[in-house]
Protein backbone atom coordinates (compact mmCIF):
# COMPACT_ATOMS: atom_id res chain seq x y z
CA UNK A 1 0.00 0.00 0.00
CA UNK A 2 1.36 3.52 -0.75
CA UNK A 3 2.14 5.39 1.87
CA UNK A 4 3.33 9.25 2.58
CA UNK A 5 4.62 8.54 5.84
CA UNK A 6 8.35 7.73 6.63
CA UNK A 7 8.31 6.06 9.75
CA UNK A 8 11.75 4.93 10.09
CA UNK A 9 13.51 7.41 11.92
CA UNK A 10 16.98 6.17 10.09
CA UNK A 11 15.25 6.86 6.52
CA UNK A 12 13.90 10.05 7.90
CA UNK A 13 17.38 11.56 9.06
CA UNK A 14 18.81 10.16 5.51
CA UNK A 15 15.97 12.41 3.67
CA UNK A 16 16.50 15.33 6.01
CA UNK A 17 19.67 15.55 5.84
CA UNK A 18 19.43 15.18 2.00
CA UNK A 19 16.81 18.25 1.75
CA UNK A 20 19.15 20.22 3.77
CA UNK A 21 21.93 19.75 1.50
CA UNK A 22 19.93 20.41 -1.40
CA UNK A 23 18.76 23.65 -0.05
CA UNK A 24 21.96 24.77 1.13
CA UNK A 25 23.50 24.62 -2.58
CA UNK A 26 21.02 25.42 -4.56
CA UNK A 27 20.48 28.46 -2.00
CA UNK A 28 24.30 29.22 -2.39
CA UNK A 29 24.32 28.80 -5.97
CA UNK A 30 21.40 31.16 -6.47
CA UNK A 31 22.76 34.16 -4.60
CA UNK A 32 26.12 34.36 -5.74
CA UNK A 33 25.17 33.90 -8.98
CA UNK A 34 22.66 36.13 -9.65
CA UNK A 35 21.47 37.09 -12.63
CA UNK A 36 24.19 34.89 -14.62
CA UNK A 37 20.87 32.65 -15.08
CA UNK A 38 19.01 35.21 -16.69
CA UNK A 39 18.80 34.47 -20.45
CA UNK A 40 17.19 37.58 -21.77
CA UNK A 41 17.68 41.19 -20.85
CA UNK A 42 15.65 42.58 -18.28
CA UNK A 43 15.14 46.29 -20.00
CA UNK A 44 14.28 44.82 -23.11
CA UNK A 45 12.18 41.62 -22.99
CA UNK A 46 14.44 39.04 -25.38
CA UNK A 47 13.61 35.88 -23.65
CA UNK A 48 10.80 33.50 -22.05
CA UNK A 49 12.26 34.39 -18.32
CA UNK A 50 12.49 38.37 -19.18
CA UNK A 51 9.15 38.00 -20.31
CA UNK A 52 7.66 36.58 -17.65
CA UNK A 53 9.18 39.11 -15.05
CA UNK A 54 7.56 42.00 -17.60
CA UNK A 55 4.49 40.45 -17.36
CA UNK A 56 4.31 39.99 -13.67
CA UNK A 57 5.50 43.50 -13.47
CA UNK A 58 2.24 44.70 -16.05
CA UNK A 59 0.10 42.69 -14.01
CA UNK A 60 0.71 44.57 -11.00
CA UNK A 61 1.09 48.25 -12.00
CA UNK A 62 -1.75 47.65 -15.04
CA UNK A 63 -3.85 44.95 -13.75
CA UNK A 64 -3.03 43.56 -17.13
CA UNK A 65 -2.42 39.93 -18.03
CA UNK A 66 0.24 40.31 -20.92
CA UNK A 67 3.04 38.47 -22.37
CA UNK A 68 4.00 39.06 -26.41
CA UNK A 69 2.19 41.52 -26.49
CA UNK A 70 3.27 44.95 -25.25
CA UNK A 71 0.56 46.47 -22.90
CA UNK A 72 -2.23 44.35 -24.20
CA UNK A 73 -4.11 41.64 -22.68
CA UNK A 74 -3.13 38.00 -24.18
CA UNK A 75 -3.63 34.13 -23.85
CA UNK A 76 -0.24 33.47 -25.26
CA UNK A 77 0.91 31.50 -21.88
CA UNK A 78 -1.18 30.09 -19.00
CA UNK A 79 -1.15 32.66 -16.47
CA UNK A 80 0.23 31.04 -12.85
CA UNK A 81 3.60 31.34 -13.09
CA UNK A 82 3.36 35.54 -13.97
CA UNK A 83 1.01 35.54 -11.53
CA UNK A 84 3.34 33.31 -8.33
CA UNK A 85 6.39 36.19 -9.50
CA UNK A 86 3.29 38.97 -9.33
CA UNK A 87 3.37 37.95 -5.80
CA UNK A 88 6.75 37.76 -4.91
CA UNK A 89 6.78 41.39 -6.50
CA UNK A 90 4.18 42.54 -4.18
CA UNK A 91 6.02 41.45 -1.29
CA UNK A 92 9.65 42.35 -2.33
CA UNK A 93 9.55 45.16 -4.62
CA UNK A 94 9.73 45.21 -8.56
CA UNK A 95 13.49 45.07 -8.17
CA UNK A 96 16.31 42.34 -7.60
CA UNK A 97 15.01 41.46 -4.20
CA UNK A 98 11.89 39.84 -5.58
CA UNK A 99 13.72 37.78 -8.24
CA UNK A 100 16.43 36.73 -5.29
CA UNK A 101 13.43 35.54 -3.88
CA UNK A 102 11.35 33.35 -5.93
CA UNK A 103 15.08 31.82 -7.31
CA UNK A 104 15.19 30.45 -3.55
CA UNK A 105 11.44 29.76 -3.56
CA UNK A 106 12.40 27.62 -6.30
CA UNK A 107 15.33 26.10 -3.78
CA UNK A 108 12.49 25.37 -1.41
CA UNK A 109 10.56 23.45 -4.38
CA UNK A 110 14.05 21.77 -5.41
CA UNK A 111 14.22 20.30 -1.47
CA UNK A 112 10.67 19.41 -1.10
CA UNK A 113 11.10 17.30 -4.61
CA UNK A 114 13.15 14.73 -2.77
CA UNK A 115 10.69 13.76 -0.37
CA UNK A 116 8.27 13.22 -3.16
CA UNK A 117 11.03 11.44 -5.05
CA UNK A 118 11.76 8.96 -1.60
CA UNK A 119 8.07 8.09 -1.41
CA UNK A 120 7.56 7.34 -4.59
CA UNK A 121 10.81 5.36 -5.32
CA UNK A 122 10.25 3.70 -2.15
CA UNK A 123 6.40 2.13 -3.45
CA UNK A 124 8.04 0.78 -6.56
CA UNK A 125 11.21 -0.54 -5.38
CA UNK A 126 12.34 -0.22 -1.71
CA UNK A 127 13.93 2.19 1.05
CA UNK A 128 17.09 1.73 -0.42
CA UNK A 129 16.87 2.32 -4.48
CA UNK A 130 14.33 5.10 -2.88
CA UNK A 131 17.65 6.69 -0.55
CA UNK A 132 19.87 6.62 -3.83
CA UNK A 133 17.30 8.30 -6.03
CA UNK A 134 17.47 11.14 -3.65
CA UNK A 135 21.23 10.68 -3.47
CA UNK A 136 21.81 10.70 -7.30
CA UNK A 137 18.51 14.30 -7.38
CA UNK A 138 21.03 15.48 -4.96
CA UNK A 139 24.55 15.39 -7.12
CA UNK A 140 22.30 16.21 -10.48
CA UNK A 141 23.47 19.44 -11.76
CA UNK A 142 21.15 20.72 -14.08
CA UNK A 143 18.49 20.57 -10.99
CA UNK A 144 20.44 23.85 -9.73
CA UNK A 145 20.65 25.45 -12.95
CA UNK A 146 16.39 25.16 -13.05
CA UNK A 147 16.81 26.53 -9.23
CA UNK A 148 18.13 29.54 -10.94
CA UNK A 149 16.46 30.10 -13.73
CA UNK A 150 12.93 31.93 -14.08
CA UNK A 151 11.03 29.44 -15.64
CA UNK A 152 8.22 27.13 -14.86
CA UNK A 153 10.19 23.95 -14.94
CA UNK A 154 10.93 23.14 -11.29
CA UNK A 155 7.68 24.79 -10.65
CA UNK A 156 5.59 21.65 -12.54
CA UNK A 157 7.92 18.83 -12.03
CA UNK A 158 7.43 19.60 -7.87
CA UNK A 159 3.62 19.38 -8.91
CA UNK A 160 4.01 16.62 -11.36
CA UNK A 161 5.93 14.61 -8.77
CA UNK A 162 2.96 15.05 -5.85
CA UNK A 163 0.19 14.79 -8.92
CA UNK A 164 2.05 11.01 -9.05
CA UNK A 165 1.97 10.61 -5.31
CA UNK A 166 -1.48 11.74 -4.98
CA UNK A 167 -2.64 9.84 -7.90
CA UNK A 168 -1.25 6.17 -6.91
CA UNK A 169 -3.01 7.00 -3.29
CA UNK A 170 -6.32 8.08 -5.43
CA UNK A 171 -6.51 4.22 -6.95
CA UNK A 172 -5.67 2.28 -4.01
CA UNK A 173 -8.16 4.15 -1.53
CA UNK A 174 -10.97 4.83 -3.99
CA UNK A 175 -12.37 7.82 -2.24
CA UNK A 176 -13.71 11.13 -3.64
CA UNK A 177 -11.39 13.28 -1.61
CA UNK A 178 -8.26 11.70 -3.25
CA UNK A 179 -9.95 12.30 -6.79
CA UNK A 180 -10.73 15.72 -6.25
CA UNK A 181 -7.18 16.05 -5.42
CA UNK A 182 -6.25 14.54 -8.33
CA UNK A 183 -8.15 17.18 -10.07
CA UNK A 184 -7.07 20.00 -8.38
CA UNK A 185 -3.59 18.91 -9.28
CA UNK A 186 -4.18 18.30 -13.05
CA UNK A 187 -5.83 21.56 -12.95
CA UNK A 188 -2.67 23.65 -11.37
CA UNK A 189 -0.18 21.81 -13.88
CA UNK A 190 -2.30 23.15 -16.72
CA UNK A 191 -2.22 26.70 -15.61
CA UNK A 192 1.36 25.98 -16.22
CA UNK A 193 1.61 23.81 -18.76
CA UNK A 194 -1.91 23.44 -20.62
CA UNK A 195 -1.08 19.94 -22.19
CA UNK A 196 -1.34 18.04 -18.52
CA UNK A 197 -4.76 18.04 -19.02
CA UNK A 198 -5.24 14.84 -20.45
CA UNK A 199 -2.82 12.98 -17.74
CA UNK A 200 -6.16 11.97 -16.43
CA UNK A 201 -6.17 9.20 -19.41
CA UNK A 202 -3.56 7.23 -17.32
CA UNK A 203 -6.10 6.55 -14.89
CA UNK A 204 -8.44 3.82 -17.62
CA UNK A 205 -5.10 1.71 -17.55
CA UNK A 206 -4.66 1.81 -13.64
CA UNK A 207 -8.55 1.39 -13.26
CA UNK A 208 -8.37 -1.82 -15.35
CA UNK A 209 -5.47 -3.03 -13.42
CA UNK A 210 -7.56 -2.11 -10.32
CA UNK A 211 -10.81 -4.04 -11.31
CA UNK A 212 -12.65 -0.37 -11.22
CA UNK A 213 -16.15 -1.42 -12.28
CA UNK A 214 -17.42 0.60 -14.99
CA UNK A 215 -19.65 2.79 -12.13
CA UNK A 216 -16.47 2.93 -10.43
CA UNK A 217 -14.43 4.84 -13.35
CA UNK A 218 -17.05 6.76 -14.61
CA UNK A 219 -17.55 8.37 -10.68
CA UNK A 220 -13.98 8.63 -10.22
CA UNK A 221 -13.73 10.92 -13.60
CA UNK A 222 -16.58 12.78 -12.39
CA UNK A 223 -14.41 13.72 -9.09
CA UNK A 224 -11.60 14.64 -11.36
CA UNK A 225 -13.01 16.52 -14.10
CA UNK A 226 -15.38 18.92 -11.61
CA UNK A 227 -12.49 19.90 -9.44
CA UNK A 228 -10.38 20.80 -12.79
CA UNK A 229 -13.68 22.49 -14.28
CA UNK A 230 -14.12 24.54 -10.67
CA UNK A 231 -9.88 25.24 -10.90
CA UNK A 232 -9.90 26.46 -14.30
CA UNK A 233 -13.31 28.20 -14.18
CA UNK A 234 -11.49 31.75 -13.14
CA UNK A 235 -9.33 31.66 -16.38
CA UNK A 236 -12.28 30.87 -19.04
CA UNK A 237 -14.14 33.78 -17.10
CA UNK A 238 -11.01 36.24 -17.63
CA UNK A 239 -11.17 35.59 -21.10
CA UNK A 240 -14.46 35.29 -22.08
CA UNK A 241 -15.05 39.39 -20.25
CA UNK A 242 -11.32 40.33 -21.92
CA UNK A 243 -11.73 38.66 -25.66
CA UNK A 244 -15.60 37.83 -26.23
CA UNK A 245 -14.77 34.17 -26.73
CA UNK A 246 -14.57 30.80 -24.84
CA UNK A 247 -10.38 30.21 -25.50
CA UNK A 248 -9.82 27.26 -23.20
CA UNK A 249 -6.14 27.31 -22.55
CA UNK A 250 -3.66 29.91 -24.68
CA UNK A 251 -4.09 30.65 -28.55
CA UNK A 252 -0.31 29.62 -29.09
CA UNK A 253 -0.88 26.32 -29.94
CA UNK A 254 0.03 26.55 -33.87
CA UNK A 255 3.30 27.95 -33.20
CA UNK A 256 5.15 24.97 -31.23
CA UNK A 257 3.39 22.85 -33.66
CA UNK A 258 4.66 24.35 -36.78
CA UNK A 259 8.10 24.45 -34.87
CA UNK A 260 8.04 20.94 -34.07
CA UNK A 261 8.60 20.21 -37.92
CA UNK A 262 11.96 21.71 -38.01
CA UNK A 263 14.63 19.01 -38.00
CA UNK A 264 17.87 19.88 -36.24
CA UNK A 265 15.94 23.18 -36.52
CA UNK A 266 17.03 23.01 -40.45
CA UNK A 267 14.19 24.28 -43.29
CA UNK A 268 11.88 21.83 -44.85
CA UNK A 269 13.53 20.14 -48.30
CA UNK A 270 14.14 22.51 -51.16
CA UNK A 271 11.66 20.50 -52.48
CA UNK A 272 9.22 21.11 -50.68
CA UNK A 273 9.09 25.00 -51.72
CA UNK A 274 8.75 23.37 -55.12
CA UNK A 275 5.41 21.55 -54.22
CA UNK A 276 4.28 24.43 -51.94
CA UNK A 277 5.31 27.69 -53.56
CA UNK A 278 2.81 29.84 -51.85
CA UNK A 279 5.78 29.79 -48.66
CA UNK A 280 8.83 31.23 -48.76
CA UNK A 281 11.89 30.17 -46.76
CA UNK A 282 12.29 33.17 -45.44
CA UNK A 283 9.20 33.64 -43.78
CA UNK A 284 7.53 30.15 -43.46
CA UNK A 285 8.09 30.18 -39.58
CA UNK A 286 6.77 33.80 -39.17
CA UNK A 287 3.74 35.13 -39.41
CA UNK A 288 0.36 34.90 -36.84
CA UNK A 289 -0.39 31.85 -35.41
CA UNK A 290 -3.58 31.17 -36.76
CA UNK A 291 -1.96 30.22 -40.16
CA UNK A 292 1.37 28.15 -38.02
CA UNK A 293 -1.08 24.80 -38.18
CA UNK A 294 -1.86 24.86 -41.56
CA UNK A 295 2.20 25.33 -42.77
CA UNK A 296 3.23 22.40 -40.06
CA UNK A 297 0.30 20.02 -41.52
CA UNK A 298 1.67 20.50 -45.31
CA UNK A 299 5.04 20.24 -44.04
CA UNK A 300 4.10 16.93 -42.89
CA UNK A 301 2.49 15.91 -45.70
CA UNK A 302 5.05 16.44 -47.76
CA UNK A 303 7.54 14.94 -45.19
CA UNK A 304 5.99 11.65 -44.69
CA UNK A 305 5.01 11.54 -48.57
CA UNK A 306 8.67 11.72 -50.05
CA UNK A 307 10.96 11.57 -46.64
CA UNK A 308 9.19 9.04 -44.17
CA UNK A 309 12.00 7.53 -42.80
CA UNK A 310 13.96 10.83 -42.33
CA UNK A 311 10.41 12.26 -40.58
CA UNK A 312 9.64 8.98 -38.73
CA UNK A 313 13.15 8.87 -37.33
CA UNK A 314 12.54 12.71 -36.09
CA UNK A 315 8.92 12.36 -34.83
CA UNK A 316 10.76 9.27 -32.21
CA UNK A 317 14.28 8.90 -32.15
CA UNK A 318 14.92 12.87 -32.60
CA UNK A 319 12.80 14.13 -30.30
CA UNK A 320 13.39 11.67 -27.53
CA UNK A 321 16.78 12.54 -27.87
CA UNK A 322 16.35 16.04 -27.67
CA UNK A 323 13.92 15.87 -24.57
CA UNK A 324 16.46 13.28 -22.70
CA UNK A 325 19.66 12.78 -24.07
CA UNK A 326 20.53 16.93 -24.39
CA UNK A 327 21.02 17.96 -20.31
CA UNK A 328 18.57 21.48 -19.13
CA UNK A 329 21.70 23.11 -18.74
CA UNK A 330 21.69 26.17 -20.58
CA UNK A 331 24.35 28.01 -17.98
CA UNK A 332 27.21 25.88 -17.01
CA UNK A 333 28.25 25.96 -12.82
CA UNK A 334 30.95 25.01 -11.41
CA UNK A 335 32.40 22.68 -11.41
CA UNK A 336 31.00 20.69 -14.47
CA UNK A 337 31.17 22.42 -17.78
CA UNK A 338 28.37 22.16 -20.77
CA UNK A 339 30.71 19.10 -22.48
CA UNK A 340 31.09 17.42 -18.99
CA UNK A 341 27.48 17.50 -17.93
CA UNK A 342 26.70 16.39 -22.28
CA UNK A 343 28.78 13.53 -21.47
CA UNK A 344 27.54 12.48 -17.64
CA UNK A 345 23.75 13.19 -19.00
CA UNK A 346 24.33 10.43 -21.94
CA UNK A 347 26.21 7.78 -19.65
CA UNK A 348 22.98 8.27 -16.95
CA UNK A 349 20.57 8.13 -19.60
CA UNK A 350 21.75 4.85 -20.70
CA UNK A 351 21.79 3.66 -17.13
CA UNK A 352 18.80 5.11 -16.41
CA UNK A 353 17.00 3.15 -19.16
CA UNK A 354 18.82 -0.16 -18.25
CA UNK A 355 17.39 0.14 -15.17
CA UNK A 356 13.67 0.59 -16.45
CA UNK A 357 14.11 -2.23 -18.29
CA UNK A 358 15.16 -4.24 -15.29
CA UNK A 359 12.88 -3.20 -13.17
CA UNK A 360 10.08 -4.24 -15.76
CA UNK A 361 11.34 -7.79 -15.58
CA UNK A 362 11.58 -7.97 -11.92
CA UNK A 363 9.39 -6.15 -10.44
CA UNK A 364 5.54 -5.65 -9.96
CA UNK A 365 4.62 -3.87 -13.04
CA UNK A 366 1.50 -2.68 -10.96
CA UNK A 367 3.93 -0.87 -8.98
CA UNK A 368 5.75 0.68 -11.74
CA UNK A 369 2.46 1.22 -13.83
CA UNK A 370 2.05 5.04 -12.52
CA UNK A 371 5.45 6.52 -13.11
CA UNK A 372 5.79 4.52 -16.43
CA UNK A 373 2.35 5.57 -18.36
CA UNK A 374 2.88 9.53 -16.52
CA UNK A 375 6.70 9.19 -18.37
CA UNK A 376 4.90 7.93 -21.45
CA UNK A 377 2.42 10.57 -21.57
CA UNK A 378 4.42 13.51 -20.97
CA UNK A 379 7.05 12.20 -23.87
CA UNK A 380 4.23 11.54 -26.14
CA UNK A 381 2.15 14.27 -25.78
CA UNK A 382 5.57 16.49 -26.92
CA UNK A 383 6.31 14.42 -30.28
CA UNK A 384 3.82 16.84 -32.80
CA UNK A 385 5.52 20.35 -30.62
CA UNK A 386 9.06 21.59 -29.91
CA UNK A 387 10.89 19.09 -27.89
CA UNK A 388 13.79 20.17 -26.28
CA UNK A 389 16.10 19.53 -22.34
CA UNK A 390 13.45 22.28 -21.01
CA UNK A 391 10.49 20.43 -22.07
CA UNK A 392 11.75 16.90 -21.32
CA UNK A 393 13.48 18.10 -17.45
CA UNK A 394 10.69 17.71 -15.69
CA UNK A 395 10.55 13.87 -16.86
CA UNK A 396 14.16 13.68 -15.42
CA UNK A 397 13.40 12.97 -12.26
CA UNK A 398 11.36 10.21 -13.38
CA UNK A 399 14.61 8.75 -14.94
CA UNK A 400 16.68 9.40 -11.88
CA UNK A 401 14.61 6.53 -9.88
CA UNK A 402 15.21 3.87 -12.37
CA UNK A 403 18.61 4.37 -12.74
CA UNK A 404 18.95 4.55 -8.25
CA UNK A 405 16.72 1.06 -9.07
CA UNK A 406 19.75 -0.27 -11.16
CA UNK A 407 22.67 0.50 -8.88
CA UNK A 408 20.77 -0.43 -5.99
CA UNK A 409 20.21 -4.18 -7.59
CA UNK A 410 24.18 -4.09 -8.49
CA UNK A 411 24.98 -3.13 -4.93
CA UNK A 412 22.76 -5.96 -3.88
CA UNK A 413 23.89 -8.52 -5.92
CA UNK A 414 27.66 -7.38 -5.64
CA UNK A 415 27.19 -7.59 -1.21
CA UNK A 416 25.78 -11.06 -1.76
CA UNK A 417 27.93 -12.37 -4.00
CA UNK A 418 30.48 -11.12 -1.47
CA UNK A 419 29.04 -12.72 1.46
CA UNK A 420 28.58 -16.28 -0.28
CA UNK A 421 32.37 -15.87 -0.82
CA UNK A 422 33.07 -15.59 2.66
CA UNK A 423 30.37 -18.19 3.42
CA UNK A 424 32.23 -21.00 1.03
CA UNK A 425 35.77 -20.34 2.73
CA UNK A 426 33.92 -20.92 5.88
Amino acid sequence: MFSFHIERSKERTWLYMLMLLVLLISSAIVLTKGHYFLLGDLDKPNNDDVKYIHSAKLLINEGVLAYNSGNEPSTFIMPLFPIMLAGFMKVFGQGDAAIIAFRLFQCLQQAASLYFIFIIARYMFNSRAAIIACVISALYWPDYFSSGVILTESTFRLVILALIAVSIAAVQRKRAGWYLGVGVLVALAAYFKPHASLFPAIFLILWWKEKYSLKQMITSMLYIGAAYVVCLMPWWIRNWLTFHQLIIFTTSGGSPFLLGTRIDWNLPSADFFKLYPEYDPKTIFEGSDSVAIQKGIDILKYGFTYEPLKYLHWYTIGKFYNLYMIPYYWRPIWPFGKSLMFAIQYGFMLVALAGMVWAMIRESFARLMPVLLTLAYFTVIYMPFVAFSRYGYPNMVLFIMFAAYLLDQLLYFTKNRSLSKRTVRM
